[in-house]
């Protein structure tokens, strides 16, 4: 397929998905939004890894600046893998982090440019950008990194789990433990299972209304 023929089909997949749904439902907006919650217990129900990548596979498609994809995720799961993150969680968060039924290490690759033909093979001049700039190289990749991340939250809420994202852990530490010798970096952790509800301790706190953080111009 040409490049041309690529981009036709692109355009035709695009006015079809307009046509099949134009808004989420209130329900859909509910289990992604409103009424989801950053969770700390646990229920006893395991996570499968079909339902680990169904997750990822939704949040890749997320946007990024000139489609860089630097996030690079860690499943921590089996008892082995627990025992080695632990001790690196602050002691507030340590608990539900080990009992949650997996948790996601959401880091960064600050090397991601040298994927740029693959990922963005109409850019040649993009990887140039980066070559020899660690600090420029670090900065971008984290900032979309962290957009993945955002993503893969939302992910995991499409798909009927609930995400537990938190920072309180050594994240040097963590980077020795899983990243050794290797350019990534992480960013957060995310605690994924089916949520205890008893866990939640009270209403939904307040946040901002439109009026007072947003201006129009």
């Amino acid at each position: 397929m040409s490049v041309e023929e690529a981009l036709a089909a692109a355009h035709a997949q695009i006015e079809e998905g307009r046509t099949q749904i134009q808004a989420l439902d209130e329900n859909s907006r509910n289990l992604l939004f409103l009424n989801a919650r950053n969770h700390n217990w646990w229920q006893d129900r395991d996570v499968s890894d079909e339902q680990l990548r169904e997750a990822f596979n939704l949040a890749r498609m997320g946007p990024t600046s000139a489609n860089t994809q630097p996030m690079r995720v860690v499943y921590v799961r089996s008892k082995e893998a627990k025992e080695r993150l632990g001790p690196a969680v602050n002691e507030r968060n340590r608990e539900k982090t080990m009992e949650a039924p997996v948790t996601a290490i959401i880091a960064y690759d600050n090397t991601f440019f040298k994927d740029f033909p693959k990922f963005n093979p109409f850019n040649e001049a993009m990887p140039k950008r980066f070559e020899g700039n660690e600090k420029l190289a670090d900065g971008f990749g984290r900032t979309q990194a962290v957009l993945q991340g955002a993503y893969f939250i939302m992910a995991l809420r499409a798909i009927g789990l609930d995400a537990g994202a938190m920072g309180g852990f050594d994240a040097e530490a963590v980077d020795v433990e899983f990243f050794k010798d290797t350019p990534v970096k992480s960013i957060f952790l995310c605690n994924i299972g089916y949520g205890d509800v008893s866990g939640i301790k009270g209403p939904r706190m307040y946040r901002y209304e439109f009026d007072e953080v947003c201006d129009v111009l």
